[in-house]
């Protein structure tokens, strides 16, 4: 077994630990356990005696069930029983490709996409297809390709949505013409849905491919959109009977259970997960309107650097007005997006103050006695 070396990973275990400032973070920003418990509203210290007082095995070899009935209420039409819990949603997905790639197997996949969709099924003697996004079709699957790809035979068929790095959300239309590529060619679709709940707008979201077709499979984690990385626990869901059976086979030899620490604070989080993914969602919204200011303002700059060369290139009272005209609408421009940012801000810090300084004054008997 000869493994690729895995690029974007290579690059920040060299550079992020050392990085003045850390723009390659692909989570949204990670919460401390006082921020969760203060969000929350949770008793902190019955927490910690509850957890002081069990006992430290092995605990549920397939995953807590409080959790996986946490888990569950994020799919529309999988129970506790459909679902594994892992170590990250990277664990999953190499527990996905060693259960069911077999040497000679046929998969599908994308790029840009998380390498480890293409690299990990060829370390394993797959024949790997890769078919291209393209950003005039907004980083979307080519279904025609897809199509193509897959009539000449596939085991599986892999893609994370929305994307990563691009962030491109395939739509519940598009999907359920995937899902049916898939079913037509008896291939497994799995996809790596670790971003899902957080969106730039209302309404974008698309159905879990475990909820869309009886051989789906999808791996979640608790380190993107929830923000709670360090916990390195994932799940993977599927309606999938045989590979299910398949995935606790393999699960004995390479995994056996996830951290029980790590699945109480997992489903104490997910037991409140609409107030995280509205921070989630508020952060990303604020940092999307930033972005556009920024690039407003670049074309401010630019268009001023144009015009002074304009200015010197003509005379007289033409120039003057030229000139004036351009500085006033500049300035309005400038002002008005300034007024908007502020108002976006005050907006935010509120909701935020909501979510998180008015718990805290609420609880800090509770949490301080």
């Amino acid at each position: 077994m000869i493994v690729e070396q895995f690029g974007v990973e290579d690059w920040m275990d060299r550079y992020e630990e050392g990085a003045r400032y850390n723009i390659t973070d692909t989570c949204a920003k990670p919460l401390t356990l006082d921020e969760l418990f203060t969000m929350t509203g949770e008793d902190r210290n019955a927490f910690m005696e509850r957890f002081f007082q069990r006992e430290q095995t092995y605990g549920p070899i397939w995953g807590s069930p409080a959790l996986k009935e946490k888990i569950a209420s994020l799919y529309d039409h999988i129970g506790p029983g459909e679902i594994l819990t892992e170590h990250g949603a990277t664990g999953g997905n190499q527990h996905i490709f060693f259960s069911l790639i077999r040497p000679g197997d046929r998969v599908i996949a994308f790029t840009p996409s998380y390498q480890q969709f293409y690299s990990a099924p060829r370390s394993l003697g797959a024949q790997v297809t890769v078919l291209h996004l393209r950003k005039e079709n907004g980083y979307l699957p080519d279904l025609d390709a897809l199509r193509k790809a897959a009539s000449r035979g596939v085991r599986m068929i892999c893609l994370n949505n929305p994307n990563n790095p691009t962030g491109s959300l395939i739509p519940k239309e598009m999907m359920e013409e995937i899902v049916e590529i898939a079913r037509k060619a008896g291939a497994y679709l799995f996809c790596d849905e670790v971003y899902a709940g957080v969106s730039q707008e209302d309404g974008d979201e698309c159905p879990s491919v475990a909820d869309l077709y009886e051989k789906g499979i999808a791996t979640g984690s608790m380190s993107k959109a929830f923000s709670l990385a360090g916990l390195r626990l994932g799940w993977l869901a599927t309606r999938d009977r045989e590979a299910l059976a398949q995935f606790r086979r393999v699960r004995d030899y390479d995994l056996v259970s996830c951290s029980l620490f790590d699945e109480a604070v997992a489903a104490l989080a997910l037991s409140h997960k609409d107030k995280i993914l509205d921070r989630n969602r508020q952060i990303v919204r604020h940092n999307l309107l930033a972005i556009e200011i920024e690039d407003f303002l670049f074309w401010i700059f630019s268009a001023l650097f144009l015009f002074v060369q304009i200015y010197h290139t003509t005379s007289g009272s033409i120039r003057w007005h030229f000139v004036l005209g351009v500085v006033f609408g500049a300035v309005i421009s400038s002002f008005a997006l300034w007024k908007a940012e502020k108002v976006y801000k005050k907006i935010y810090t509120r909701n935020q103050k909501k979510s998180f300084r008015f718990l805290a004054k609420k609880n800090k008997k509770r949490y301080h006695n």
